[in-house]
Parts: structure tokens; C-alpha cells; sequence
């Protein structure tokens, strides 16, 4: 029987992606273990799914000055020696990172146990995990087609992003009756986020009276966002968070307004959502969304809003808009992008652990 390793954490986004391969993988009666932090948001996404989980000690490596940076170098080594003897008894035939600075250790303890590495970049340029990585990894996947240039020559390989099989299989009434919403008028999905949702929510709120005269929304705005004074509007529905609703409540959306994370934005792309992305700006991140954004309005996937340039009445002007034109840009999007990503990965790691 194959063994394959998954590693990957720190945010949703550095791990939704392996599930989706884990499930194909299975399939084909493959073995799948995951290795990732004690605490991280990974443990919690991989304890539904029936995965062995191992954790190691990790280390974020950062850009700036923390005094922290004194202490996470020795974690980061401890996390290696932790690493190099699970992978030495596991002993899988390679291992897939997604990222996040839980995956360096890994990515290296594997090296050393001379087990092959592939790695996926979700984002257009690599972060700074992914490229440390690079030079023990044989295979370094891509999602976007223009990150390819800024990895050495033979190991990039562009093949989108893996999603989920039941993300694809939601229901458009059963979203309806989740948020007892009508057929009546089109549905705006809002997803500000874990970092800096806060903006958004408030911009959305501001704008509800204009908005709802339009659309029913349904806003998934973070932990702690609730606003107990409209729950009660006709046509909004609230959430902290969604998890097992969230293909139905994908199906039911006509157009979507959220960040511009790589994970999330492929997953509306896969089920020709319609876009208005709100990247963090390069003062709340080291602006990834930004180029991730910019490179699907160029696709013609997405229109693009500036934070700094965010008002309730500008959001109601660009959501309006965007769903004026929503059959040209659903015209424009590939189709079963998610589902080819998948099986691309999966050759992928079939041909990879093979030659191993």
C-alpha cells in the first residue's frame, strides 16, 4: 500500500487544499498521515476527516523584528528532529506540502529521509515558508501560471487548486432554506474573513438598506462580528462562520464579495461565482492579495475594490455592477477548473513517488 504524508497549517487555506487530494487519493487505496502543529487551525480541519495527525513544534520566521525570532529558530530545529523520526517511522513514499511555517520542518526531515517532496503555492509569489522549502522539494506546484517564473526552471509545474469534491455538490434549495431566503431576488454572498473582517462588515451593514432593495445577503463575517440588532432584517442572514452548510450556501450565492485568499478565490472560480475581491492591504499583509486579485480581474474573473477606496456607497455601486455583467465574467471562467487541479496533483504524486 502507498503512504503519502500531508503537511500544511497556520490558516484554512494552507490545508482545505489536501483534503480535497485525500479524498482522491484514498480512493485509489492510498495511505494518508498528516503532520502539523500542536494548536494550529490544521489539527482542528483534519480531526473531522479520520487522519492520523501528528503534531511537531513550529516556529514562525518573520519578516521583522520580534523578540520572538530569538526563541522560534530552536523550535523550527526542534520541529525537525521531530519530523525526521515520524517520517523515518511512517516511512511514506513522499510527502505534499501546502505551506505554512508548520511545513518547513517537514519538508526538511523528509529530505534527510531522502523521501520525495512536492509542494503547492497557493498564492502568486511564494511565501516565505514555501521558499525555504523549494530547494529540498523535487516538485513545486502552482496555482497561478505567472508564479512559475519566480521558481528554478524543472521543478514549477502550474495546475491550479485542488477543491473539495463536496464543494461541488452543494444544493442551491437547500441554501435557500438555511437562510430562509425566497427565490424572489438574487442572493450576495459576503465573506470578510478571519484578518480584518471588520471593515468589510461594517461597509456591508452601512449599505443594507441599498443592498437589500437588490439582493437577500447572507454574511459570513468571523468570530465574535454578530450583530444582534439585524437579526431580525428580512433578507440577511448572519453567521460567525459556516462549515457543512457551505456548499449549499456557495450554490444559492449570484455574486460574491470577499478578501482575495488564493483557496477561497479558486473555489468561487470552480463554481463560476462572480466576484468583487477586497484584498488586505500590504499594511495588514506582504500583499499577496493584491497580485491575487489583480490577476484575476486581468482573467476577467473579478472586479477589484481597494480597501482604501471601500464605502458603503462604492459597494453597492461595484456589487450592482458586477451582477449586471455576471454572465460575461461566468462566460469568461473555466469550467471544472477544481476537479482538473485535483486529478493533475494527484498524477503528479503517482509519478513522483514512483521514480522515488
Amino acid at each position: 500500500m502507498n503512504k503519502i504524508v500531508f503537511t500544511g497549517g497556520g490558516s484554512a487555506g494552507h490545508v482545505t487544499p489536501n483534503l480535497a487530494l485525500m479524498a482522491k487519493l484514498r480512493a485509489k487505496g492510498w495511505r494518508a498521515e498528516y503532520i502539523g502543529s500542536r494548536d494550529g487551525i490544521e489539527k482542528q480541519i483534519i480531526a473531522s476527516s479520520g487522519i492520523p495527525y501528528h503534531a511537531i513544534s513550529s516556529g514562525k520566521l518573520r519578516r521583522y523584528f520580534d523578540l520572538k525570532n530569538i526563541k522560534d529558530p530552536f523550535r523550527v530545529l526542534l520541529g525537525v528532529g521531530q519530523a525526521y523520526r515520524l517520517l523515518r517511522r511512517i516511512k511514506p513514499d513522499i510527502v505534499f506540502s501546502k505551506g505554512g511555517f508548520v511545513s518547513v520542518p517537514v519538508v526538511v526531515g523528509a529530505w534527510l529521509n531522502r523521501i520525495p517532496v512536492i509542494i503547492h503555492e497557493s498564492d502568486l509569489t511564494p511565501g516565505l515558508a514555501n521558499k525555504l522549502s523549494v530547494p529540498f522539494a523535487a516538485k513545486v506546484c502552482t496555482t497561478f501560471p505567472e508564479t512559475t517564473r519566480h521558481l528554478p526552471p524543472g521543478k514549477a509545474v502550474s495546475i491550479g487548486l485542488p477543491i473539495r469534491e463536496e464543494l461541488l455538490q452543494g444544493s442551491k434549495s437547500k441554501g435557500l432554506n438555511i437562510c430562509h431566503f425566497s427565490g424572489e431576488k438574487p442572493v450576495l454572498l459576503v465573506m470578510g474573513g478571519s484578518l480584518g473582517a471588520q471593515r468589510i462588515n461594517e461597509a456591508v451593514r452601512a449599505a443594507l438598506p441599498e443592498l437589500l432593495e437588490r439582493f437577500q445577503v447572507v454574511h459570513i463575517c468571523g468570530k465574535g462580528q454578530l450583530n444582534s440588532e439585524l437579526e431580525r432584517r428580512h433578507g440577511y442572514r448572519q453567521f460567525e462562520f459556516i462549515q457543512e452548510e457551505l456548499p449549499h450556501i456557495l450554490a444559492m450565492a449570484d455574486v460574491v464579495v470577499s478578501r482575495a485568499g488564493a483557496t477561497s478565490i479558486f473555489e468561487f472560480l470552480s463554481l463560476s461565482k462572480p466576484m468583487l475581491l477586497i484584498p488586505l492591504t500590504r499594511g495588514q499583509s506582504r500583499g499577496d492579495q493584491i497580485m491575487n486579485a489583480e490577476s484575476f480581474e486581468r482573467q476577467g474573473y473579478a472586479a477589484v475594490l481597494p480597501e482604501e477606496q471601500l464605502t458603503p456607497e462604492r459597494l453597492v455601486l461595484d456589487v450592482s455592477q458586477l451582477y449586471a455583467h455576471r454572465e460575461q465574467v461566468q462566460a469568461r471562467m473555466p469550467k471544472q477548473a477544481g476537479r482538473a487541479s485535483a486529478e493533475a496533483a494527484v498524477r503528479l504524486i503517482e509519478e513522483t513517488a514512483a521514480k522515488a
